[in-house]
């Protein structure tokens, strides 16, 4: 009862109705998340310092004991958070809050000599940018990624099974060339596995060059030390990202938007998908299967909506929205920055969130649905004309040079039986006999070239 009364008072159903959306996703795009990133991009950088650093300060720290000082990212809990919360408080500054947290920390482990060298040289971007970077990075990996190959797989499962059941196609939404409804997911499978390899290919990058770029704080503090070397070793072996050595204050935001347009893209493949299956399931191509206690109307007890593709469609919209407004805002940024970036990144979560929850509608619609092979196979008895296109084809072969014209004279707008078409192929004297007995022996049906095969390519 609870959890009913905390859903009915939220802003963002990621929050509410679609609550295991927001547990998959908190962990890397929430508050707390980023709290405990930007707490371990200060650790890391301070380890750095003293593992890489030739300053007496830094040596008087025993190495041999470097796991308590990662102790205060890896034991990150909400009691941290709270305490940090509670420095913001005053502070005004969330970065500002985080320094000085740690800097508490070490005061009470009795390493206080460290405090000065917490957040040296830094700008809170040089935290903040790195920080978001690992929550993408992580978020895609672990989450994102892991459900957008779910889809891949499914479709390819509906492939493999499905690549010899014969589908009446339709181009501008008038019958066409069978195919089979494997080989139409194979299309989708390959689709997805596509976007998915443009989203893996992107370098998540990350700056650490201090106010405005130039290393101009820890340079005067240490100038005998190359820092562009140094930073780009920091953010690649230290945090596992990708160095981007130009950069203002800010880092540009290129990369974060080359990934929200690769989910756009994703999402209105899926898109496609469930538009495509609301369509075959009103064409009775697919039955949906009820399930117990559910209810498809107030008013008409006989209906099974395709509701999960509907509201498939509808967060993957939303998804895109959210998209496309962080990807034209995040690359623009006054002169050296402005703070704008800031308040748009925290809505990074609700991109992959919404996106996260299409993806599981769609599988969810997919698992109560099966192929209608009687439907199928009516649809197909009783569009012969779909054969005309191999016959014209096939006269072509031979040298008529009217082949087109005959065969839409024959067809076009017309309803064509199976009688008719087995009289013209007959009349077809022009033809080999081995010709003419293959067009005699086909059917719309097995007129499917090679659906089968390519639906069960790898």
């Amino acid at each position: 009862m609870e959890r009913q009364v905390f859903e009915s008072m939220t802003l963002c159903p990621i929050d509410g109705r679609y609550a295991g959306i927001k547990d998959a996703l908190a962990p890397y795009f929430s508050e707390y998340a980023l709290v405990k990133y930007r707490v371990f991009v200060e650790i890391q950088w301070l380890k750095f310092l003293i593992e890489n650093i030739d300053n007496d300060i830094l040596k008087r720290f025993d190495q041999s004991k470097m796991n308590q000082i990662e102790a205060i990212a890896n034991d990150f809990d909400e009691a941290a958070f709270a305490k940090i919360k509670e420095i913001e408080a005053t502070t005004r500054h969330d970065v500002k809050a985080v320094e000085y947290y740690i800097g508490n920390t070490l005061k009470e482990m009795g390493y206080d000599y460290l405090i000065s060298f917490v957040h040296i040289g830094c700008t809170s971007e040089d935290i903040n940018n790195t920080s978001y970077a690992c929550m993408i990075k992580h978020g895609l990996k672990d989450v994102w990624l892991k459900k957008a190959n779910e889809v891949v797989d499914a479709m390819n499962k509906w492939a493999s099974e499905h690549s010899d059941d014969a589908m009446l196609a339709h181009t501008h939404g008038q019958p066409a060339t069978p195919t089979t409804i494997g080989k139409e997911f194979k299309v989708y499978a390959y689709r997805f596995a596509s976007s998915i390899e443009n989203v893996e290919n992107i370098q998540i990058k990350a700056k650490f060059n201090g106010a405005t770029g130039n290393y101009s704080a820890i340079l005067t503090a240490f100038p005998n030390i190359d820092w562009p070397s140094m930073a780009k070793r920091f953010v690649e072996e230290y945090l596992g990202l990708t160095f981007n050595p130009f950069t203002t204050q800010i880092e540009s935001h290129d990369y974060t938007c080359h990934i929200l347009d690769g989910i756009r893209h994703f999402n209105n493949v899926l898109m496609d998908l469930d538009v495509d299956m609301w369509l075959y399931i009103s064409m009775e191509y697919f039955k949906q299967i009820p399930v117990q206690g559910e209810v498809g109307s107030s008013t008409m007890p006989h209906k099974v909506n395709p509701i999960r593709f509907e509201n498939s469609e509808a967060n993957a919209d939303m998804s895109n929205h959210i998209c496309v407004a962080l990807s034209n805002k995040l690359p623009k940024s006054r002169m050296q920055r402005d703070l704008s970036d800031s308040s748009s990144q925290r809505n990074l979560g609700l991109a992959f969130g919404y996106s996260l929850q299409a993806m599981n509608e769609t599988l969810n619609g997919l698992a109560k649905c099966v192929v209608n092979k009687e439907k199928l196979a009516a649809d197909l008895n009783e569009k012969w004309e779909v054969l005309a296109e191999p016959i014209q084809t096939m006269l072509r072969k031979y040298g008529v040079p009217d082949a087109y014209d005959t065969l839409k004279a024959l067809t076009r707008g017309k309803s064509i039986s199976k009688e008719d078409i087995l009289k013209f192929a007959e009349s077809l004297d022009v033809l080999s006999d081995e010709d003419r007995e293959t067009l005699v022996n086909m059917t719309p049906a097995s007129y499917i070239g090679k659906a089968s095969e390519l639906a069960k390519m790898k």
